[in-house]
């Protein structure tokens, strides 16, 4: 194929890979993510845009697009060879080429039109470059505010610096800082998978497999299969798709550095994985979780064996055995906060044992969650807090059991007092290819968020001075920074 310009005639040329020649003085970066997008565009729509070379075989555009098809194993890619420009005018161009487009807007409201239309047909949108965080802004699913800059009327720093996230009723997981944070915790190596068995936790009629379809796009992406690990350490936010859950290690960390003191003791009566341990000790916290299956205790160990280091002062306890008698397998201990994130009725089948709340039905489930709820606050100590984080879930019918309210309940016929609630706006990866047909078939919405309760036992005053000052501290030199 040729077409000509006043300069020069262009011809398509499929070249070997191994014939070009990179310039040395490239001065554009490509990240290993958008190599990833550009072999995923690669592999969806073809070769649509050829590189340049000059006579000699060395690039004057296309260093990306050589890379994506070096990481694909591909023999041949198309070229297009300038004739006739001087070394200045290569050299200009190099920037030029990668400038100019930078240069250009989007009409929002139509780009805004097309990607929901992409989104509804079910085409994957991860190959147009653009990521979560701008989809989900741009499709106004942004619930946070602009607060980078708020000060809070205080000249000693932002509330950021302050608080490690602004103390609001509205929390974004979508944020970026929100993401970085949680890259941090994961490139420590939490893998709260671990210990769970997929025979037993895999419950088809409410969790369709988004989560291995996930798994299958990002290898069509890379162009190679990977490991589970692999690919929850580059896909963390995969994770709170449908499929057992792993709990946001920054929301746990912000409920620890909030509502209890460093050196105090957390109590978890539902721990599942390792991430609320391994976040506790990090934080410098006491931590006694409790689980019922003696495989996810081991393994939550084996987790903490794995990341702890030689400055580690606290080490998180596990303890196997039903909840319901928390106050024996804690020793009597005496909790700082109670901290965790409950089994959502049978929404997660975690086992086959019929002591797990997660194989009861709701008036049962109710009744023994109702039991652990009340144990717990006793063993709160007298001013101080307690956070769940919780989500309402259906019947077989579809209809809402009001979990959230039969919590809140719950924890005040213990003895406690209502004191905050929250919202955690998570991300909504899948949930947008999906969203569509389960709200044309029901008229269901569906849901991009958790429900954070606080409680408080005794006084609110005297619980917030237990606390004692709120430290942040950064917990990226504690990571390798090339993960991040």
């Amino acid at each position: 194929m040729t077409t000509k310009n006043n300069n020069n005639t262009l011809s398509i040329e499929y070249k070997s890979v191994k014939e070009l020649i990179v310039y040395a003085r490239n001065t554009r970066t490509h990240s290993d993510e958008q190599v990833t997008q550009l072999m995923g565009s690669i592999k969806e729509f073809g070769w649509t845009n050829p590189v340049l070379i000059d006579e000699e075989g060395v690039l004057i555009a296309g260093h990306g697009r050589l890379m994506a098809a070096e990481r694909l194993a591909l023999d041949e890619v198309p070229s297009i060879m300038l004739t006739g420009l001087t070394e200045t005018q290569k050299q200009a161009y190099r920037i030029a080429d990668n400038r100019l487009p930078l240069n250009a807007g989007w009409n929002e409201e139509l780009l805004k039109i097309e990607i929901n239309e992409l989104i509804e047909s079910g085409f994957d949108i991860d190959t147009l470059g653009f990521t979560q965080l701008e989809i989900d802004d741009l499709l106004d699913l942004k619930t946070d505010v602009d607060i980078g800059e708020l000060s809070g009327g205080n000249k000693s720093g932002s509330l950021f610096e302050k608080f490690l996230f602004p103390p609001f009723t509205v929390l974004s997981a979508r944020d970026g800082k929100w993401q970085e944070r949680k890259k941090q915790w994961i490139a420590l190596g939490i893998k709260s998978e671990e210990g769970r068995d997929e025979s037993l936790t895999f419950n088809k009629s409410h969790q369709p497999p988004a989560v291995y379809d996930e798994k299958n796009r990002y290898e069509e992406k890379v162009g190679k299969k990977v490991s589970w690990d692999e690919f929850f350490e580059a896909n963390p936010d995969v994770k709170l798709l449908p499929g057992t859950s792993i709990f946001d290690p920054v929301l746990c960390e912000l409920a620890y550095r909030w509502f209890s003191p460093e050196g105090g003791l957390i109590l978890d009566p539902f721990s599942g994985g390792s991430v609320r341990g391994v976040v506790a000790a990090k934080t410098k916290r006491n931590y006694i979780g409790c689980d019922l299956r003696a495989e996810q205790i081991s393994a939550n160990i084996q987790q903490w064996e794995d990341i702890k280091s030689p400055d580690d002062e606290y080490t998180p306890i596990w303890k196997c055995g039903d909840s319901t008698y928390i106050r024996k397998h804690a020793d009597n201990a005496q909790a700082d906060l109670i901290f965790s994130c409950p089994p959502y009725a049978d929404l997660e089948v975690y086992s086959d044992n019929p002591d797990d709340l997660s194989t009861m039905d709701y008036p049962e489930f109710l009744k023994a969650y109702r039991q652990i709820i009340k144990e717990c606050v006793s063993m709160l100590k007298e001013d101080r807090f307690a956070c769940f984080v919780v989500g309402d879930v259906r019947d077989k019918k579809g209809i809402y059991r009001n979990f959230v309210s039969d919590t809140i309940q719950a924890f005040i016929d213990a003895g406690a007092d209502y004191y905050n609630e929250a919202i955690l706006a998570t991300s909504v990866g899948g949930v947008a290819m999906t969203a569509s047909r389960t709200f044309k078939a029901s008229r269901k919405l569906s849901k991009t968020h958790q429900n954070i309760l606080v409680f408080v036992k005794g006084d609110p005053k005297k619980a917030t001075l237990a606390c004692g000052d709120i430290e942040i501290e950064d917990i990226g030199s504690e990571v390798d920074e090339e993960v991040l």
